[in-house]
């Protein structure tokens, strides 16, 4: 059993992702409703790790990934700074509401701070509104709807 304070784990370890995480990311896409096999894992981490504008940091206890948060800086049409994105953000079912979700966020904001960066977005399903809930406590603020659409055919 993890050592726990108020909830909390007192020996989390947030870290930055490594390849050998793969499997264990995978299993959290698969939280998120994306299926995905370790081989996929690898693939997507040896692209992902190669690009700087990329960064994965992971939640660890007991020797275990529990938690992940990936996200990506970028220039945009709208402002003169670069900005950031979170990603994909997932802590596992069992080590939920511990307050793990937090630290992975602050360990992103810092990180995005110490390169000057100062505006992160991010995007989130309708129906997770407890996501919506979390982020809004860490002073994330609604400000427009994203729409999808998926191409069919690819490219010769």
């Amino acid at each position: 059993m993890n050592s726990q304070n108020n909830g909390k784990i007192s020996d989390l370890a947030i870290r930055m992702a490594e390849a050998g995480d793969a499997a264990a990311v995978a299993a959290l896409m698969c939280e998120l409703g994306y299926e995905t096999r370790t081989a996929e894992m690898e693939m997507r981490f040896d692209v992902i790790f190669k690009d700087a504008a990329y960064q994965t940091i992971v939640a660890v206890s007991e020797g275990k990934v529990c938690g992940m948060i990936g996200t990506v800086c970028q220039h945009s049409y709208e402002h003169n700074d670069v900005g950031a994105r979170i990603l994909a953000l997932v802590v596992t079912p069992t080590m939920r509401c511990r307050g793990i979700g937090g630290q992975l966020v602050g360990a992103v904001e810092q990180a995005l701070i110490a390169k000057n960066i100062t505006r992160v977005a991010l995007n989130t399903r309708f129906e997770r509104e407890e996501a919506h809930k979390f982020y809004e406590n860490l002073g994330y603020v609604k400000n427009g709807f994203r729409l999808v659409k998926n191409l069919h055919g690819l490219a010769d």
